[in-house]
Formats: C-alpha cells, sequence, structure tokens
C-alpha cells in the first residue's frame, strides 16, 4: 500500500513555531507509522513564498522578496532535522517546477471556461490574504487577526467554484473519513448550505508583483493560495511523473484549523476542475496556546522548537505534543507541564521500568534473555495486556489519536511496574528452586520492553533506537512480522545503558535542586548520597572519635516515598528495635527492592525533620561515576548478621 501525507507549506512571513512543530512532528509520526506496518510512504512539507504579506514582511527586515524567502524558507529547512523529522521532499513555491504546473494548471482550467475577467468589490483581510463575507465577520473584524478588512474594489479573475458545490456536499456525505475529526466536516457542511461564491484568484500586479503571472493575462499574478495549494501536486511530478501515479490516490493533508477552508472547499473544487479525484482525506488538528493564552508575537509567548529541544531533548519534546493534545482540539503548552511529563511518564514510568528490568536481567540472568518456564496467571495477563495495546495502538494511531495511543502504551508499562512488585525477581533470586519461576518472570519484561520499543519507534525514534540496541534487536522494526508476543529469542545478550531520561526540577534543569540553606536533616540526607573524597582531603580524626560514630546492620523492614520529593525515601528499619530513617536514594532504588535487605546505619545521629518526617539515623551509600553513569550503592555487609549488630 502507498501512503502519500503532506504538511501545509508554511508561510514564510516569520520563523518557525511550536504550530509548525507541531504539524511536521504528527506527519513524521504517521510516516514512521505506516512505515512500520510496512507501507509505500512518501512525505512533503516546504514553504509558501508569494504574497501580500511576504512582500510586507521583506521590507520590514531591508530585503527582497526573494532574498528574504530564501533565508526564511532555510530557517524551516533547518528545524525540521533538530525535531527528527524526516521529509521526503521539500518544495518552495518559488522554484520553477513549481511555477510551470501552476500556470498549466491555470491555462487549463481557463481553457475550459471555468476562469473568467470580472469585476468585485469586498472586504479584503491582507492577514488572511482573502476576501471575507459578512457572515465570516466577529463584530465587524477578521475572526483569526481581529483586525476590520478593507473594502476593495477591482477587476480580477474568477474560478467558478460554484459550479462544483453540489458535487462537494455529496462526495463529503458520501465519504466520512474525508474531513477529519467530525466536528470540521461539519463545519464545512454548514458553510456549504449557503450558496457558494466564486473564488477571486488574481491580483492586478498594480498593487502586488510578487506572485505567479497569469499565463493568459500578464496584468495578474496568481492569488496566493490557488498557487499554494498546488503544490501538493508539484512535489510528486504532476502531470506524467511516476510518483503521481503511485501516491496521490492515498494523498493525505495535514493542516491546523485555521486553514480549513480553503483545504476543504477551494482545493477540492479546484481537483475537480482539473478532472482529478480528490485527495483521500484532510486530517484537521487544532491550536496550541502557550500557558492558556494564543500564541502571539505582540505579546512575546512565541515557543520556538528548536530552543526547547535545546533545553528537553527531542523525544521529551515529541512525546509532550503527542500526548498533551487530543487530535482536533486546543491545547496548552507550559514547560511546568513539559517536566511534569517527562519526570512522571518517560523518567519515573518508562525510563524506571526499563533500567529495573535491564538491571535484574543483568544481575539475575547473566545479561541474557533467559529461558521460560511455564506461564501463571499473572505472566499470562500481563501477555494479554501487551496483545490487547498493540490492536488498541494500531487502531488509534491509524485515526490519528495519538495521545489515546499513547495511553494504551502506558497502561502497559504501568501494569509491567507493578508485575515486578508483585513477582519480586530480587526474592526469587534468593531460592534456586525458584530459578526456573525467575527465569520466567524476567523473560516476560524483557518481552514488554522489546515490544515498548517497536511501539514508541514512529514516536521517539532515537529512544526506540537505544531501547533496541540494549535489548540485542538487530532487525528493522516492522510492526505487521514483530508486533506479536513471544519473539525475543532466550541467550539474546543484552547491554546496560545510562538512564533513558534524566529527571528534571520544576525549573527544567537536569540536576537537583539548587542548595539553599539545608537544614541538617536534609545535609545529612546529601551526605547518604555524596561519593567519599580522596585521601587527604579531609581533616583527619583521632580512634577516639570514630568510637564515637555507632555503625549498626540494620534490616529494612518497610519503605515508601516520600510524598512531594524526587530524592527521598522513607524506611523503617530494624537495629534490633524499630526505626524511621529519611535517605536521599529514591532515583536509584525502588521501595520494593530495599524490603528485607541489610544495610548499614549510623545510629547514633541526632534525630533531625526532614520533609516533616522525624529522621531517626542515616543509611551509608556510596556514589560514583561508572562506564555507565552516576550510580549510587548502598553499603551492607557480605553475610546475614542480626538485625543491630554493631560494625566496628
Amino acid at each position: 500500500m502507498s501512503f502519500y501525507i503532506t504538511t501545509p507549506i508554511y508561510y514564510v512571513n516569520a520563523q518557525p513555531h511550536l504550530g509548525h512543530a507541531y504539524t511536521s512532528i504528527v506527519a513524521d509520526v504517521a510516516c514512521r507509522f505506516k512505515r512500520l506496518c510496512g507501507e509505500d510512504v512518501r512525505f512533503q512539507t516546504g514553504t509558501d513564498e508569494h504574497g501580500d504579506k511576504i512582500v510586507e514582511a521583506a521590507a520590514k527586515a531591508g530585503d527582497s522578496p526573494q532574498a528574504f524567502t530564501d533565508r526564511i524558507s532555510d530557517l524551516f529547512r533547518q528545524a525540521w532535522p533538530l525535531l527528527d523529522v524526516e521529509p521526503d521532499t521539500f518544495i518552495r513555491t518559488t522554484e520553477p517546477r513549481h511555477i510551470s504546473t501552476v500556470q498549466a494548471i491555470l491555462q487549463q482550467v481557463y481553457d475550459q471556461g471555468d476562469i473568467y475577467l470580472g469585476s468585485y468589490s469586498g472586504l479584503y483581510c491582507k492577514g488572511c490574504e482573502r476576501f471575507l463575507t459578512e457572515k465570516e465577520l466577529i463584530d465587524g473584524n477578521c475572526p483569526d487577526h481581529q483586525t476590520p478588512p478593507q473594502m476593495i474594489s477591482e477587476q480580477n479573475y474568477f474560478f467558478r467554484m460554484h459550479k462544483y458545490q453540489e458535487w462537494l456536499i455529496e462526495h463529503i456525505n458520501n465519504h466520512p473519513e474525508f474531513i477529519t475529526p467530525e466536528r470540521y466536516r461539519n463545519e464545512v457542511l454548514a458553510f456549504l448550505a449557503d450558496p457558494l461564491e466564486d473564488l477571486c484568484i488574481s491580483r492586478p500586479t498594480s498593487r502586488l508583483t510578487w506572485g505567479i503571472p497569469l499565463p493568459f493575462d500578464n496584468r495578474f499574478v496568481t492569488y496566493v493560495w490557488f498557487d499554494a495549494l498546488i503544490n501538493y501536486l508539484t512535489g510528486i511530478g504532476y502531470p506524467d511523473g511516476p510518483d503521481f501515479a503511485r501516491y496521490w490516490q492515498e494523498a493525505t493533508h495535514l493542516i491546523a484549523k485555521d486553514i480549513l477552508k480553503p483545504h476543504a472547499i477551494y482545493w477540492p473544487t479546484i481537483l475537480k476542475a482539473m478532472g482529478l479525484t480528490p485527495f483521500h482525506c484532510l486530517h484537521v488538528h487544532g491550536y496550541w496556546n502557550v500557558n492558556e493564552t494564543k500564541m502571539s508575537k505582540s505579546i512575546g509567548n512565541v515557543v520556538r522548537p528548536g530552543e526547547l529541544v535545546k533545553e528537553y531533548g527531542v523525544d521529551a519534546v515529541r512525546y509532550f505534543l503527542l500526548r498533551e493534545m487530543s487530535f482536533g482540539l486546543d491545547a496548552s503548552f507550559s514547560t511546568e507541564s513539559l517536566v511534569a511529563r517527562q519526570n512522571s511518564d518517560l523518567a519515573n514510568d518508562l525510563g524506571n521500568l526499563f533500567s529495573r528490568a535491564l538491571t535484574m536481567l543483568n544481575k539475575f540472568a547473566n545479561g541474557r534473555v533467559p529461558e521460560p518456564a511455564t506461564p501463571e496467571a499473572g505472566d499470562q495477563e500481563l501477555t494479554a495486556a501487551a496483545q490487547r495495546m498493540l490492536a488498541d495502538y494500531t487502531a488509534q494511531m491509524e485515526r490519528f489519536s495519538f495521545n489515546r495511543a499513547l495511553q494504551a502504551v502506558w497502561e502497559v508499562i504501568g501494569l509491567a511496574n507493578r508485575y515486578i512488585v508483585v513477582n519480586a525477581p530480587w526474592e526469587l533470586a534468593k531460592n534456586p528452586d525458584l530459578a526456573p519461576r525467575l527465569a520466567t518472570v524476567l523473560y516476560h519484561l524483557a518481552e514488554t520492553l522489546r515490544l515498548l520499543s517497536l511501539v514508541l519507534q514512529p514516536i521517539m525514534p532515537a529512544t526506540a533506537a537505544k531501547m533496541s540496541a540494549a535489548l540485542g534487536i538487530t532487525e528493522t522494526p516492522n510492526l505487521v512480522s514483530q508486533g506479536r508476543w513471544g519473539l525475543s529469542r532466550p541467550g539474546t545478550l543484552l547491554t546496560l545503558g545510562p538512564p533513558l531520561f534524566p529527571r528534571r526540577d520544576k525549573e527544567g534543569e537536569q540536576k537537583p535542586p539548587a542548595t539553599v540553606k539545608e537544614n541538617p536533616a536534609a545535609a545529612r540526607a546529601k551526605n547518604a548520597a555524596a561519593p567519599t573524597p580522596a585521601a587527604g582531603t579531609v581533616e583527619q580524626i583521632t580512634f577516639e572519635d570514630f568510637k564515637k560514630i555507632d555503625l549498626r546492620v540494620a534490616e529494612v523492614v518497610a519503605a515508601e516515598r516520600v510524598e512531594k520529593s524526587t530524592r527521598l525515601l522513607k524506611l523503617t528499619v530494624k537495629a534490633p528495635e524499630e526505626r524511621t530513617i529519611v535517605a536521599g536514594i529514591a532515583e536509584y532504588y525502588q521501595p520494593e527492592e530495599l524490603v528485607g535487605r541489610q544495610v548499614v546505619i549510623v545510629a547514633n545521629l541526632k534525630p533531625a525533620k526532614l520533609m516533616g518526617i522525624a529522621s531517626q539515623g542515616m543509611v551509608l551509600a556510596a556514589k560514583g561515576k561508572t562506564a555507565t553513569g552516576e550510580t549510587l550503592v548502598l553499603a551492607g555487609v557480605s553475610g546475614q548478621m542480626p538485625p543491630g549488630s554493631r560494625l566496628s
């Protein structure tokens, strides 16, 4: 099967922003998903470079229109690799191949009598570069630009758009997939309930020269929308190129809701007049607001995609945009929401699952996928959930419901994290008789990770590649052949790596919050995870001083996270009496891993409150850097000792 998707060609009167990034990422994700399903894919984007606004923007910048469009178009071209967006074609409307295609189509439609010269008086919005009807105005203003349109009277050429109104209504009604989501299909049908006016497709050179000259009257240039829409044909070699025959029948256009009318009304009627079948589908998404306010250069809240990627990483940005917006509705962007998603969904859920599972596979299965034994009920539950995920994910991705597809994926991630807690591989490893059970649990974790790396490939390609490499997967990802349970090969060598996603503080920094007048308890918690200074760099103490420190073996009997803290765990330890200790080890240990473990504590440290919890001691740990990144290991004893045993 073939799949051809386009973004709108972006208008070069301004630099790339969050809205451009979202549209392009969605198109890229759709392409990667279709390729994952084994389809033949073509992805096109580009820049729209003619019209009044370009002339105005170029003049303000002190450039000629051509120099200005060259510069801004290049900014768009450079933005996409930063976002891992990989179009097959980047088209510009100032290219000779596009100009000749537009003029050939104009001549064809003119020769058949569907373009005529007439006089017109109407309300013209310079921002939209089109005439508006009274019905479209809100309080006398353009609904998009909030400015009153100008009354213009002039002679121009018109396309007989009204001729194809009934055909378009019938086509939309007979093809419910033609415009999605449904709310936008209904909006177009409501507009078509009134008589359709003919479309003005020229501008006199007396007021605009920056455009494609009409081939039949050089006193006029082509209206920017008639020019721009034809890019979808130019880029695949219309009329006789092999790619046109190969892809046009499956053309899918992706747009934001502000350009619905040109794509849902102008474009299909132009295609009908040309004698072409219309495109297959038009997908329409909403706006990105910033902190609940519409993005605007005038109020200075425009978000630049390059800056986001530099600060948060490309996959975190891609994931956030797809998870946060329900396709078709508006969504709100804030850095606080992005950081929350990165910490919760990516670091805590996905990253933690991946790190824990690989660590246990490395520790308990010699770094290889083990041979499973007969699965139990809990194993079958995880298997069934993974299979449901594959079906739901595929259906939602086909519908462009990316947030729902990701919800299905994260349900399995959550179940897999609970699976670890319930089955406690660290406990199974203590009993040699339970080795088959341990192998089965670890196999199910490895297989879950394999399927997760597969479905995440379109969303977060770099992360999925890291996961696949760590899991020893060398095959090209393919959802059809690899999207089923049980394909992990026992004996496959696994590798450990750094965390997939670093946690961030509320300001977005990839590091613990800066120290500000720490209280003694906070300092002790930090010291519990601090590296030992090199010999000779600290003040020496006497043996009598050392004897004052009461080091004891303690057994962890309970562990839990401290609310509103990303670093602290609350431990209940027996040494031999029970006591509470708050330790700064949450970034390295899960609570369930610690229960039953013996640690070394400073038993006679003066109690102090940390995050409102009375801490009665300090857990000792070593912290340092390894080849795979920063690590922390709790101090312990080589054999089991009675809780409360003193170290000396």
